[in-house]
């Protein structure tokens, strides 16, 4: 396949949402079978994928997204899991503040409820504006949310800080939000 954006794409549907598209499954930590991955795009949907091009893939993501295991026969994303994986996220403290960036829209609810990890596993955090401001602006007009997490893990909440640098937590109550 030419583009390499549009493979890469294609590969997050598979490692965090849907293997069965391609007909692989995942183990209980997320991990692929880098061949049959291979083997599934080339037949299942007529992309031509070598493991060239998925290293490239690995190599050039500038979200760093997925992950090899040292001698590369297995393959995972990081993290955005819809299907219940266990990617051996390691509980770490967090910063006293981070940030989540979100669409105009959809702030009121977040106000009311607080941020919900919604089709994901967990709630996805930033640990700058300027990247929640990226994050936001896909869903229209960004609004960022301030995540008081220092207090949060002080109060017994768990944060994990993912391979590529996302923090994540399996939810933020609304009394630990801020706006600005």
């Amino acid at each position: 396949m030419k583009d390499v954006k549009k493979t890469s794409v294609f590969i997050s549907l598979i490692l965090r949402h849907k293997p069965e598209v391609i007909g692989i499954s995942l183990d209980e930590h997320g991990w692929a079978n880098v061949e049959e991955l291979i083997y599934g795009i080339n037949k299942t949907h007529g992309y031509r994928i070598d493991m060239e091009t998925l290293e490239e893939i690995v190599r050039t993501d500038n979200k760093q997204r997925y992950s090899f295991n040292e001698d590369k026969t297995l393959i995972r994303a990081n993290q955005g899991h819809s299907v219940n994986v266990d990617v051996e996220l390691k509980e770490a403290e967090p910063p006293e503040q981070l940030f989540h960036g979100t669409g105009e829209r959809f702030a009121a609810a977040i106000r009311a409820e607080g941020l919900k990890p919604m089709s994901r596993l967990y709630v996805h955090l930033s640990k700058d504006k300027e990247t929640a401001e990226k994050v936001g602006a896909r869903h229209g007009k960004p609004h960022i949310f301030f995540v008081h997490s220092g207090k949060m893990f002080r109060a017994g909440h768990k944060f994990y800080l993912s391979e590529n640098g996302v923090w994540l937590t399996e939810n933020v109550p609304p009394e630990f939000l801020g706006e600005r």
